[in-house]
Order: C-alpha cells, then sequence, then structure tokens
C-alpha cells in the first residue's frame, strides 16, 4: 500500500478533536491587543499547522536541492517529495491522473494560465463567455481581457434575494455562442455553494466548457473532480493550511495536452535547438523553470492534513459553527446579514453590516478585542455593487475555530453598538 492509498485509513485515525486541533497551531497562543488571538479570517487565508511548516523545514535541512536536474541524493529526495505532492493533489482531487495537476502560484495564476492559453486559442469574435456577479476578481477580470482582446462578450449571472445565483434564464444566458462558463464553487463574501455539476450540463449541452474557481470550496469540502464533471479548477495552498506561493490547475488531460504553454524556459523543455523548441511531457509543460519546490511539499502536507480528519468531518463541522454563528448574530440589533440563511447551502463564512458603523471601523474595533475579521469588498466590488453595497464585514471559520469564539464575537459586537450609540 502506497503512502497516498494510505490516507484512506488515515482518516479514521484521529479525531476531530478541537483543542488538539489547535495546538497544531502556535499563533493561536499569541496574545493580540493583551488579549487571547480569535482568527476568523481564513477565507482569505488559513493558518498553517506545525505539520505543514516542518515539512518544508525538512527539505530545507535535508534535501535543499533542485529537482529533475541532479543525480545526487538531495536532487533525487527533492524530486520525489515533490512530484509526491502532485500525487497527493491527484488523490484528494480524484483526478484521473498525476499529470492532471499543475502546480502554479495561486488560484489566480491558475485561472490566467487557461485564458492565456487554451482562451486564447480557442475563443473567437461573437463568442461569450459567462461568470457571475459573485465572482471573485479573479475570475472576472482575465475573462474581461480575453473578451476585449478576442472581439468576445462576457455575460453574467445574476443573484436573487437569498444571495444564491438566479438561474431562472439560464437557458437563455447559456447558449450556443457560449465557449466557457466561469464559476466559484463557494462565494467569498456570501458563502453561497454553486450547483457546479447542473452548471456543467447545462454547458456542456451547447458544447462549451466550464472552470470552477475552488479556492473556498477545496479547503472545506470533498471536492471530486471526475463527479462534478468539469473541465477546469482552480485554487490555492494558502486557504487550506498550506503555504502561501503555491496553486493549483486541474484540467482534463485532453485539454492540457492540446494547451500551447503559459510560460517557457527551463523545466518545461524537452529539447532546444536554433530553429525550436519541444516540450516537455505534463504536468512539468506548465511549471516552467525552478518551481517553489519546498512550498510543493509543503501543499502536499497539507493534503496529508486535510486527509487525516477527512473532509466530511471538516465539512461537518464547519456547518455546526456556521449554524451557531448565524443564529446568534441574528439577535443583535441593527446587524444584518448577507448570503443563503442555512448553514448546509453555505460555506464557514458570514458577511454582514451593524447598522450605519462603516466595516472598517468595525473591523478595527473588533481587533481592539483580538479579534481578526476581514472587512472591504473582498476583491468582489461587483456583488458589494449589485446588492448597492460600499463595503461588508466578514467572519470565516475553519477547523481550529470554537463556538466560544463566536461568543466573543457577539459580545464585542454588543459592545461596539454602545460605542456607536446603537444601543
Amino acid at each position: 500500500m502506497t503512502e497516498i492509498e494510505s490516507l484512506d485509513q488515515e482518516r479514521e485515525k484521529r479525531a476531530f478533536d478541537i483543542p488538539e486541533i489547535r495546538r497544531d497551531f502556535p499563533i493561536l497562543q499569541e496574545l493580540t491587543n493583551g488579549k487571547p488571538s480569535v482568527y476568523l479570517d481564513s477565507t482569505a487565508s488559513s493558518l498553517r499547522p506545525e505539520q505543514v511548516v516542518g515539512s518544508m523545514l525538512d527539505y530545507y535541512h535535508k534535501c535543499n536541492a533542485n529537482i529533475h536536474r541532479g543525480v545526487y541524493r538531495w536532487s533525487e529526495e527533492a524530486t520525489f517529495k515533490y512530484e509526491r505532492a502532485h500525487g497527493k493533489v491527484k488523490w484528494f482531487l480524484n483526478a484521473r491522473s498525476h499529470k492532471e495537476i499543475i502546480f502554479t502560484r495561486n488560484t489566480t495564476e491558475s485561472i490566467n494560465l487557461v485564458a492565456h492559453t487554451w482562451g486564447r486559442a480557442n475563443i473567437k469574435e461573437g463568442d461569450e463567455i459567462v461568470s457571475t456577479v459573485m465572482e471573485h476578481h479573479s475570475n472576472i477580470v482575465p475573462w474581461q481581457m480575453l473578451a476585449q482582446e478576442k472581439g468576445a462578450k462576457v455575460r453574467y449571472i445574476k443573484v436573487n434575494e437569498e444571495g444564491k445565483l438566479d438561474l431562472s434564464n439560464i437557458d437563455e444566458i447559456i447558449n450556443k455562442k457560449t465557449k466557457l462558463v466561469a464559476v466559484t464553487h463557494m462565494s467569498n463574501v456570501l458563502g453561497t455553494i454553486n450547483p457546479v455539476a447542473e452548471l456543467a450540463k447545462k454547458a456542456h449541452a451547447v458544447g462549451a466548457l466550464i472552470l470552477v474557481d475552488a479556492a473556498q470550496s477545496v479547503p472545506h469540502l470533498p471536492v471530486d473532480v471526475q463527479a462534478l464533471d468539469i473541465d477546469f479548477l482552480a485554487f490555492s495552498g494558502h486557504k487550506m493550511c498550506g503555504p502561501t506561493g503555491i496553486g493549483v490547475l486541474w484540467a482534463r488531460r485532453h485539454l492540457l495536452e492540446a494547451m500551447p504553454p503559459f510560460l517557457t524556459g527551463g523545466d518545461m523543455i524537452r529539447s532546444v535547438t536554433l530553429e525550436g523548441s519541444t516540450w516537455n511531457d505534463l504536468p512539468w509543460k506548465f511549471e516552467a523553470g525552478t518551481p517553489a519546490i519546498a512550498e510543493g511539499i509543503g501543499l502536499g502536507a497539507a493534503v496529508d492534513y486535510l486527509a487525516s480528519f477527512g473532509m466530511d468531518k471538516i465539512r461537518a463541522h464547519e456547518i455546526e459553527i456556521t449554524r451557531y454563528a448565524l443564529g446568534q448574530l441574528r439577535e443583535v440589533p441593527d446587524l444584518h446579514i448577507y448570503g443563503p440563511r442555512k448553514a448546509e447551502e453555505r460555506g464557514g463564512v458570514v458577511a454582514f453590516n451593524l447598522g450605519e458603523v462603516h466595516p472598517h471601523d468595525l473591523a478595527t474595533m473588533l481587533d481592539r478585542d483580538g479579534i481578526a475579521v476581514r472587512a472591504g469588498h473582498h476583491c468582489a466590488q461587483p456583488l458589494h455593487d449589485f446588492l448597492d453595497l460600499p463595503a461588508t464585514t466578514r467572519a470565516s471559520f475553519y477547523i481550529y475555530n470554537t463556538l466560544e469564539e463566536v461568543d466573543k464575537l457577539v459580545e464585542s459586537l454588543y459592545r461596539i453598538r454602545k460605542v456607536f450609540k446603537l444601543a
């Protein structure tokens, strides 16, 4: 049995014990303004456990060498660990092959890779790209630029009063002109979990492909690319207990084989002459130059860490804490929550506003109580414009958060109401 295959058994070995989990994250022992730290900004970037940091230090301390280059032990060991990380991600997503797993810097680069390679080769004048108003800027701007370059058009699915996609006219929006549907799996503001499999069927029925921004879903719930029947999927390591500077693009192998390289030079080369060049096999065809070796190894360790609990258990914990948070926050006067009402229909994120208090002021006041939240438009300005909101305050939860931390958030909000004379 390989190490990757043994992860299925490993799921049952570790109980989902929050106090034990929190011990894996030493930063949670740090004080903020002299108070216990309450980190509620994992939607932006999660914390990293000792196991992930240790895997990266192990590379630097024991086999700090470039990969695919040397025939000496350090290089061969580094190569093995880096390539094994691709295999772990393949297993994590239930992809068909490790050749479908491309390491990038982040979700943004993964989406741009598709736009610059598949997009430039396949989008023509008069074509349409379908996205949604709830997208992160990273899943809007590349398609706007591509459409402008090619003479194509970007159309957007709107959001209804429940904070879900309005699919009432989906057959008109996704039509024979559609060549790509680019949609988030989970909104980073509303927390809405979108019906990706249904949208994939709609796209494929008209001959279009579908790209899924899974930056918010892969860290929090089971994601099976074969079951979803999608074509491209992008996510980032730093939102799933992994390092910054490492992300993933998954795509169907035949698409990657047909796509031209994104960046050139270094490890993506098979041969070079003065007359021309040929490309390396997948996935290295899309990983030019010296990659983020330590970060790739760290991402593999993050997969190990999450798999040791099982994504179903992580999802269950987040539903529990989100349900509790929604219930408690709804009791706070003057507080308005955005997104689906039911915890089962959303991820572990709650965006809200408190009366006329500006979200930046609210976040600053919460920080004084040691509570870290995000304030602003969260790189989703079109959504805030659609909702006629200048900004929101966002609290988000992950494996290390507790119900008691939700109580601290609510207590602080009551205190802030008094400061701003809302009581």
